[in-house]
């Protein structure tokens, strides 16, 4: 972590005090220093870290995945897990667990308020010690006096070594100790690995929730938004062009699908004239494929070379009955005509598509010629 972390002691817990000494980590330096003077010499961009003591963290399950439902949902989840009044609590969303739910930190509103309010300049990360740890297992740091505990698991706590036996057991593994060279690890640990300096190497970790949500999430200053108003101007003159090509776009788009949608339809009730009520046309589409079970597919094709058959004549040409004989593999049309040339160029195209097709049993009537054509078979 590149920013300046000013990190909190357990005792901040008590009472809110510009001359607590708290720790400094910038760079290279591990400094003991007066809260005021601490967050007075750190940089714009600055981390406050604070004791888990002050801290509650849990688990919940959301009733939903929406980012701007989520904060609305958060206290009615959080409410019974928590013995303060929600109310007083200022609550942060952490990142969702391998189990579906969503770790979530509490702290006091008016006690961070309290912090905040004797800095000169907003953190832009609000993190606990304890959640900074890795997230592998259940790594262990000796830190102020206790051991912090954290890793993949829910629980964020301060403890001494004489309680982790009980817990080690309701910990992941590997349980990793992080200790100080020569000072005696806790036990049982899966392994140990020896820190020098506690405070910047829990700043060098990479993954922690961020606190600073909501109403103590950082605000840009005006003159930084000035500097953007040129480039926030040209983007929405840019996304105005781009919403009114968008919506001629998708004017014409949906006249061509209600277009492609009415040919459909005339051809479905050419094909299927006994359906009056058409409500949706690819279920019933399906519906009558499904019933002509195994000719399901040679139907199709014949229906799909019949339709490019009839495209130039669509007009003049009108399918009266449909018949399909899945045993023989033919299909027969009922169809109606103006006059015996327009039938007679129907079957010089299906001939040409390669289909065998017989033309019979035409008769004359008042509305032209109607004539049965055998295709297939």
């Amino acid at each position: 972590m590149n920013h300046p972390c000013v990190f909190l002691p357990p005792a901040a817990c008590a009472d809110v005090a510009a001359d607590l000494p708290v720790r400094l980590v910038q760079d290279e330096r591990n400094e003991c220093l007066p809260f005021a003077e601490a967050v007075a010499q750190a940089q714009a961009f600055w981390t406050l870290v604070l004791p888990v003591e002050a801290v509650t963290a849990c688990a919940v399950q959301l009733p939903t995945q929406k980012a701007r439902w989520l904060r609305q949902a958060l206290p009615f989840a959080v409410e019974e897990l928590l013995a303060e009044d929600v109310e007083q609590l200022h609550l942060a969303l952490g990142e969702p667990l391998a189990d579906g739910r969503h770790r979530v930190f509490a702290v006091r509103r008016s006690w961070l308020a309290g912090w905040l309010a004797l800095c000169p300049s907003v953190p832009q990360r609000i993190l606990v010690d304890a959640d900074m740890l890795p997230r592998e297992g259940t790594p262990l740091l000796y830190l102020e006096s206790r051991w912090l505990l954290g890793g993949a698991g829910v629980a964020r706590l301060a403890l001494d070594g004489a309680t982790w036996p009980a817990l080690a057991q309701c910990c992941p593994h590997p349980h990793v100790a992080h200790h100080q060279p020569g000072q005696e690890a806790l036990a049982p640990v899966d392994d140990r690995s020896p820190v020098v300096d506690g405070y910047r190497w829990l700043a060098q970790q990479a993954m922690a929730t961020n606190l600073a949500q909501g109403e103590f999430a950082p605000r840009q200053s005006a003159d930084h938004w000035q500097r953007w108003r040129p480039l926030v101007g040209l983007l929405g003159l840019w996304l105005v062009l781009q919403w009114g090509v968008n919506l001629a776009q998708g004017w014409y788009l949906q006249r061509q699908a209600d277009a492609y949608a009415a040919s459909s339809e005339a051809l479905y009730r050419q094909l299927f004239p006994e359906d009056h009520k058409l409500i949706n046309l690819r279920a019933q589409l399906d519906q009558h494929l499904a019933e002509a079970e195994g000719g399901a597919g040679q139907l199709l094709g014949l229906l799909a070379q019949v339709s490019q058959a009839m495209a130039d004549d669509e007009q003049r040409l009108s399918v009266q009955q449909v018949d399909f004989s899945d045993s023989r593999g033919d299909l027969a049309l009922q169809v109606q005509a103006p006059g015996f040339a327009e039938l007679e160029r129907l079957r010089e195209r299906l001939q040409e598509f390669g289909l065998p097709v017989q033309l019979g049993s035409a008769s004359r009537e008042s509305a032209g010629v109607s004539a049965r054509l055998v295709i297939g078979g």
